[in-house]
C-alpha cells in the first residue's frame, strides 16, 4: 500500500468507527441532557485528560449559547452548590479525580450527569442521568466498540460529536444562531 492509500484507509476506518458509535447513541439520552441543561442554573463540567478537553470544548459551546457554565478546577470557577448541574466526562467512569468531583458536587447539593461508556461504573452510579457513549476506551471492556485507535481516542471523538449534538439541540431550543453565538465568541484572540 502506498502512503496515500494507507492514510486514506485510516481516515475511512476512523470515520466508520465514529459512525457506528454515533448510530448506537440513545437519542432520548441526548435530548434529556439538552433539557437538563436548558433548565439548569449554574452548569459545571469536569473530566481528566482528553475527556477533560472534551468537557472544556462542551463548556465553550454552552458559553457561546449564553448559558452560565464553568470548568471545574479553573481559577475563576465558583463553588458548586445546591441546584447546580455538573456534567462529568469519563470513558471508564472510574477516573479518580472525576469521581471525586462528582461525589463532592452531590454532597454540595448539585446534580451530576455522566458521560461515559460504563453506566454501572462509580461515576454512573452517582449520576442522575447518564449519556452512554459506547466507544472503545483504554480498557477495551466487553460491549465497547472495537477500534484500531489507541486508548480512548474513539470515546473522545464520539463524545465531542455527541456533546456538539446536545449543544446544537440547545441552540435550537434557545433560538441561538451562528451570528448570535459569534457575538459571545472570544474577541481577544
Amino acid at each position: 500500500m502506498t502512503d496515500h492509500a494507507t492514510t486514506h484507509a485510516l481516515k475511512t476506518q476512523i470515520l466508520t468507527e465514529i459512525e457506528k458509535v454515533l448510530a448506537a447513541l440513545d437519542d432520548s439520552a441526548l435530548e434529556s441532557l439538552a433539557k437538563v441543561l436548558l433548565d439548569a442554573g449554574r452548569i459545571f463540567v469536569t473530566g481528566e485528560g482528553r475527556s477533560g478537553f472534551m468537557a472544556k470544548a462542551f463548556a465553550m459551546r454552552l458559553m457561546h449559547l449564553g448559558l452560565p457554565v464553568h470548568v471545574v478546577g479553573e481559577t475563576t470557577t465558583p463553588a458548586v452548590g445546591a441546584g447546580a448541574t455538573v456534567v462529568a466526562v469519563s470513558g471508564s467512569g472510574t477516573t479518580a479525580g472525576t469521581v471525586r468531583v462528582a461525589e463532592q458536587a452531590l454532597a454540595a447539593g448539585a446534580r451530576v450527569h455522566a458521560v461515559t461508556t460504563a453506566p454501572d461504573s462509580p461515576l454512573g452510579e452517582l449520576a442522575a442521568t447518564t449519556l452512554v457513549v459506547p466507544a472503545a476506551t483504554k480498557y477495551r471492556r466487553p460491549g465497547e466498540a472495537e477500534s484500531v485507535q489507541p486508548l480512548s481516542s474513539l470515546f473522545d471523538q464520539a463524545t465531542h460529536i455527541a456533546l456538539d449534538v446536545v449543544a446544537l439541540r440547545l441552540a435550537g431550543l434557545l433560538s441561538v444562531d451562528n451570528d448570535t453565538a459569534r457575538k459571545a465568541h472570544a474577541n481577544t484572540e
